[in-house]
């Protein structure tokens, strides 16, 4: 189903939820094949703010194990890790054999916010992009599968998301001063985006666009991908059967009162 323009309506609550379980099995699969046959995965998810990579990333890893699927989100660099080179903060945190990393924004910082906002100089954003595509190519060499996201997001659903959360108690951590601060830079940081497009854009680290505007559509559409990009096979298992319990042996639970938290459930919401 298409709405005006040919652009795809909205993708249904319903069909989102079921499209998500099956794709959930399947990463539950994918997951043991990575653990049985010793992959090392890493995916990379950036975009602009508010493009929803927090939402894809709980939405592909709220069914599989958190010690196989490890999301990693470093904070600002302490000053020792200033004066280091620039990527060497993320190398220790690749993946070793039977684990996908996860990085909620990545060494690409340099290329995005830090760049924009003047965090680093422009010899140094270019130095960056241009040592990058072979930083890379040793990644992928040494066995690492390497997926690269961009979030895509339209100017209006940037500035109704950024809003929503400005009165949503919820969502409020999500705004930081940043975010603010960068929101005003908007053409800037489609010129770093395109640099960063045309000089890390390779054969064997390529960059895959995401349009999330409709972010349940967003979520099912980088699910299938990933699985996609992953060549990988259903293990064969015994079913499970729960054993027998053992016997009491004469144990009997304790007299002592236990504090038991109250049942709010049927209070009415304030």
């Amino acid at each position: 189903m298409t709405g005006s323009q040919g652009v795809p309506a909205k993708m249904p609550r319903k069909e989102y939820e079921h499209r998500l379980e099956v794709l959930h099995g399947d990463l539950v699969r994918l997951q043991q094949w990575v653990v049985h046959k010793g992959l090392k995965v890493c995916i990379v998810f950036e975009g602009r703010d508010g493009a929803g990579k927090g939402g894809a990333i709980k939405a592909l890893t709220e069914r599989v194990s958190p010690r196989v699927f490890r999301v990693v989100a470093l904070p600002a660099p302490t000053e020792r890790e200033k004066t280091q080179m620039y990527a060497q903060r993320y190398l220790p945190l690749l993946p070793a054999a039977g684990e996908v990393v996860i990085f909620d924004r990545s060494w690409y910082n340099r290329a995005g916010v830090e760049r924009v906002m003047g965090f680093c100089t422009e010899i140094q954003a270019k130095e960056f992009l241009h040592q990058l595509p072979g930083m890379e190519r040793a990644i992928t060499e040494s066995g690492v599968i390497l997926l690269k996201y961009w979030l895509e997001v339209s100017e209006d659903e940037q500035t109704r998301r950024l809003k929503a959360r400005i009165d949503d108690p919820r969502k409020v951590w999500k705004l930081s001063p940043m975010d603010l601060k960068s929101y005003s830079h908007w053409y800037d940081y489609s010129r770093a985006r395109d640099e960063m497009f045309q000089d890390t854009d390779t054969p064997w680290a390529p960059w895959y666009v995401v349009p999330s505007d409709d972010k349940r559509r967003a979520r099912i559409n980088v699910i299938h991908h990933i699985l996609a990009s992953i060549p990988h096979e259903k293990i064969k298992h015994e079913k499970v059967k729960l054993p027998k319990r053992q016997k009491p042996g004469g144990y009997r639970e304790p007299s002592r009162p236990l504090k038991i938290i109250p049942d709010v459930s049927g209070e009415p919401e304030t």
